[in-house]
């Protein structure tokens, strides 16, 4: 059984990029990151901190705008409307959740494709699936790479994937599809799932339920990748697959923490620096 680590891979494409980046100030381009924080939510400012230390790491400007809590929709507009305006801003990344009187949709339709180094909106999104260049969504992007990295094939296999969110299932579907993979997509709504699930040589598991997956929903040799992040009894962070159990029957499998997570961070990254490469 493989361990897939993402700590290791994700620090493997921060290296090239800030290789990258460097050349690229030697022939004067800059490479900017805006990141828009609205309220003080402990968990996005963890992830937000992390985004700043991935871009000094790598030599990415990144500039910080960290709003109040009762910032209206039109302030923040405003502030997102101006940074489109930048010259200077290579990308923008609002972190989500907003606070409730905000539209999250109105919010991420209103930065510019050009700069929206998510992946979330609808013109990425759109691009994505045609299969034109764009910003990748970051997990999906991630997970290609980690399984890439890893030697592992996906032309030809087949892909089951249990979640049909926007941010992972969907785009996850798209990225496998031009890597030639065959794509099964599961949600709360799929009959018979684990006879889907035991079909999978990948299964990419994000259904945002605790330790969902167990040892009878994997076939025998199948390579897992979990996308979950949760606590446990024991408040120790697990995913949704109980990684104990299913391991040994697994021919790779992710952790969490220090599987999908960190490539997360690493993609963004590298979508900041696709504004400079175009």
């Amino acid at each position: 059984m493989q361990l897939i680590d993402g700590k290791k891979i994700s620090k493997e494409i921060k290296d090239e990029l800030k290789e990258e980046v460097a050349v690229l100030k030697a022939n004067g381009k800059e490479v900017c990151l805006a990141v828009v924080q609205v309220g003080n939510d402990p968990a996005s400012s963890v992830y937000v901190n992390n985004k700043k230390k991935a871009c000094a790491y790598i030599g990415i400007e990144s500039e910080s705008y960290e709003l109040a809590e009762e910032t209206t929709e039109e302030e923040l507009l405003l502030l997102i409307d101006r940074l489109n305006k930048e010259e200077h801003v290579n990308g923008i990344l609002v972190q989500l959740p907003l606070p409730v009187h905000i539209d999250e949709d109105k919010i991420i339709r209103a930065i510019s494709p050009d700069k929206d180094v998510d992946g979330f909106h609808p013109v990425s999104v759109g691009r994505l699936w045609i299969g034109e260049k764009g910003f990748l969504s970051c997990t999906p992007a991630g997970i290609i790479q980690l399984l890439k990295r890893s030697g592992i094939t996906i032309d030809g296999k087949e892909c089951v994937i249990v979640g049909r969110s926007n941010i992972v299932g969907k785009p996850m579907a798209a990225l496998l599809l031009r890597e030639n993979g065959t794509v099964t997509v599961t949600h709360s709504h799929t009959n018979n799932l684990k006879d889907i699930t035991k079909r999978a040589d990948i299964l990419i598991v994000a259904i945002g339920r605790k330790q969902f997956i167990t040892a009878d929903y994997v076939k025998e040799g199948a390579v897992v990748i979990d996308v979950g992040m949760h606590r446990d009894e024991n408040n120790k962070l697990c995913g949704d697959v109980a990684f104990d159990e299913v391991a040994e029957h697994t021919s790779a499998i992710t952790p969490v923490p220090g599987g999908v997570g960190p490539m997360t961070i690493a993609m963004l990254m590298n979508n900041c620096v696709e504004t400079v490469r175009k």
